[in-house]
């Protein structure tokens, strides 16, 4: 049988495998699944886990590093930081764990947390956030940043699952969670991040709609929706 050709390049696909490892790593590190001052596997443990080579296990705890996740203490191994020395995640822009792994992390827990806190959210949740969207529009009006009442819309939706597992993950990925918070203003310029904090906003009216609604498969939805549009409006995928 013939074997379909491949296209990336070798280099292409050592960061999609590299990628592949971070993501699944940082799920773990975020969800409790491995303790903070736990050894992570040895590097011969991880390729046979994922079935790369050596070169892409370094290029992912790397990035895990620069990510500010963990640490590597030479000729000892690579162990899990505290919550309290991540001072949530440090991101930049040549790691996998920066905008667009975030945001891919992202769809598959907020939409969740949507659909759960439609559901369950209180009334008075609901008042706090209408009041973050509302800050937020201040914001964007007067030209200030709005990523403080973005946040904050955010994790009252994970407050609103009534499960501490989610709002302990959105409380410590903190600013990282606003991709607009990783661009340099300079690049893009006011008029250009005022139509992305707009576009944003439009769609979180939606979500808290359908939150109000109790309608979780709606919640579910236009969360999707809200993070992959923020994927292709920050990244042109």
């Amino acid at each position: 049988m013939e074997l379909p050709m491949l296209t990336d390049t070798p280099r292409k696909r050592s960061q999609g495998l590299a990628h592949d490892i971070v993501t699944a790593l940082t799920q773990r590190i975020l969800l409790g699944q491995m303790a903070a001052g736990e050894k992570l596997p040895s590097e011969s443990a991880i390729v046979g886990e994922y079935g790369v080579s050596r070169t892409v296990v370094r290029e992912a705890l790397s990035k895990l590093q620069a990510a500010g996740l963990v640490e590597t203490r030479h000729g000892v191994g690579t162990f899990v930081l505290a919550r309290d020395q991540r001072q949530g995640l440090h991101l930049t822009h040549d790691t996998a764990v920066s905008v667009r792994g975030i945001l891919e992390l992202r769809m598959g827990l907020e939409t969740q947390a949507a659909a759960l806190a439609a559901l369950r959210r209180t009334d008075a949740q609901l008042q706090q956030m209408r009041q973050a969207l509302d800050d937020y529009q201040d914001s964007l009006s007067n030209h200030d940043s709005s990523v403080e009442p973005d946040v904050r819309f955010h994790q009252l939706i994970a407050q609103a699952t009534g499960n501490t597992y989610f709002t302990d993950v959105i409380h410590h990925l903190g600013n990282s969670v606003i991709p607009r918070s990783r661009i340099n203003a300079q690049e893009r310029g006011d008029a250009d991040l005022m139509k992305l904090g707009q576009l944003a906003n439009l769609e979180h009216e939606a979500i808290l709609k359908a939150i109000r609604r109790q309608d979780p498969d709606a919640a579910r939805a236009a969360m999707l929706l809200h993070l992959s549009n923020s994927l292709e409006r920050m990244t042109g995928e």
